[in-house]
């Protein structure tokens, strides 16, 4: 039987072309970044439909008798969380964010949370949810504008005017003001139309230490500016100022064929395979096979390719958008003043100014442990970034199964409790996490 090196080459890139399949049905096809990208995959909420539904059951069973809040001992409080709610005609997502992220909560992690809603009306009861029970019973503070007559008119001309870039901005200031007065390390804010996966808290918190030891250890910084606990993975495709880097690397890859060959023909000059390999149909089938690799490999997408690092990275670009973000305490006073200075603008916009301009660290944290649910703006369906509400999505999320990460939770808080039970005994340093 003849054998043909084209044949080969042929048949390998065949093989190649076959095993990708599945790889472009079952990935790409969530992936943004990807022309195989199929919307009806791609945003369909497999579980935070799932979450919604936990949320919503926990919100219905809210009983006075059971609730649990913050501690009474301040020093003993990490995390003050604030969600700004608004009331948006035909959709309330309210309870599903507050039952999200008190879900599954142990006591003891509940403790550690100073629970904050700010209705940034300027008469609160037009909010559906402001006089309902639940809501000052689950949370710590129902938080409305505390201002006499003048600064409230103020307040009621910007709602007049629907004067979005300012208000937003104003109420955003407000309630991170208000968060940092309850002096946690840290302050997390929430849009109002997210949910949070089940063990966000243990998971958060890690991801800050870890951010805490990178900007030591790698940056030399004693703070991080913020923590993302959300972003959509729209922006993290192949981006067109990188071109040059891509042609680079396609001709490094380009070169290794060539070597390769042009090294087994001097090795072997004799043999019928070395003569073979460098015939012209050889060379075309082999470049032509690799230029097809190399298209596969943009096509199915940045994210199926090169996804991020599961844990926390830095993010100082690419990042949307300001569904849940984490501030050291240190740093929410800075950011207050910078806000009230520009006094205009959108909040995330403005922090990457902020971040940008003073050369600070920004860290997110892989998969998303918040997924934004919304399918409108105050603007309406479309957000300052000119994609439609809807599209700003966490595709990673969705892949959370719900079994796993109550499995994941339960072993989390074994494993503090028997460490909780060591330090009392002794036992156990959990500075050095040693016996």
């Amino acid at each position: 039987m003849h054998f043909s090196p084209s044949r080969l080459v042929i048949g390998f890139t065949v093989f190649i072309a076959c095993s990708f399949f599945y790889t472009i049905n079952s990935i790409s096809a969530r992936d943004p970044t990807s022309v195989f990208f199929n919307p009806r995959k791609g945003y369909a909420p497999r579980y935070s439909a799932i979450r919604r539904q936990q949320a919503e059951a926990f919100v219905e069973a809210y009983d006075p008798a059971t609730v649990v809040k913050t501690s009474p001992d301040e020093k003993k409080r990490k995390l003050c969380i604030g969600i700004p709610s608004f009331n948006r005609p035909g959709a309330q997502y309210l309870p599903d964010a507050v039952g999200s992220l008190l879900e599954g909560l142990t006591p003891e992690e509940r403790q550690e949370i100073y629970f904050i809603v700010f209705i940034p009306h300027s008469k609160p009861e037009t909010h559906p949810a402001y006089q309902e029970e639940w809501l000052s019973g689950l949370t710590d503070q129902v938080l409305t504008y505390g201002y006499g007559f003048d600064r409230m008119q103020y307040i009621r001309d910007l709602e007049r005017t629907n004067n979005y870039k300012e208000k937003g901005l104003f109420d955003y200031t407000y309630l991170l003001n208000a968060c940092k007065e309850q002096y946690t390390p840290y302050i997390a804010l929430f849009e109002d139309d997210t949910i949070a996966i089940d063990g966000w808290y243990h998971r958060t918190m890690a991801a800050i230490h870890d951010a805490e030891q990178q900007a030591a250890l790698q940056r030399a910084k004693p703070y991080f500016l913020y923590l993302r606990l959300f972003y959509t993975e729209e922006f993290l495709g192949w981006n067109a100022e990188d071109w040059k880097t891509y042609l680079i690397n396609s001709m490094y890859v380009g070169i290794i064929p060539a070597v390769v060959l042009v090294l087994v023909r001097f090795a072997q000059p004799t043999t019928k395979l070395s003569l073979a390999l460098l015939t012209r149909r050889t060379f075309i089938a082999t470049y032509a096979s690799l230029a097809i690799l190399i298209l596969i490999f943009f096509a199915l997408g940045r994210v199926t390719v090169l996804p991020m690092p599961v844990g926390v990275h830095e993010m100082s670009q690419f990042g949307c958008c300001s569904q849940a973000f984490v501030f050291p305490n240190v740093k929410a006073g800075e950011l207050i003043e910078y806000f009230k200075d520009r006094h205009i603008g959108y909040m995330d916009v403005l922090t990457e100014d902020f971040a940008n301009e003073r050369g600070e660290l920004r860290y997110a944290i892989t998969p998303s442990v918040v997924q934004h649910v919304g399918r409108a703006t105050g603007n309406g369906p479309w957000n300052k970034w000119g994609m439609r509400a809807d599209k700003i999505w966490s595709f990673a999320f969705e892949k959370f199964d719900w079994k796993t990460l109550k499995k994941e939770h339960e072993a989390v808080n074994k494993l503090r409790s028997q460490n909780e039970r060591a330090v009392g005994d002794g036992t156990w340093d959990l500075r050095h996490g040693r016996a």
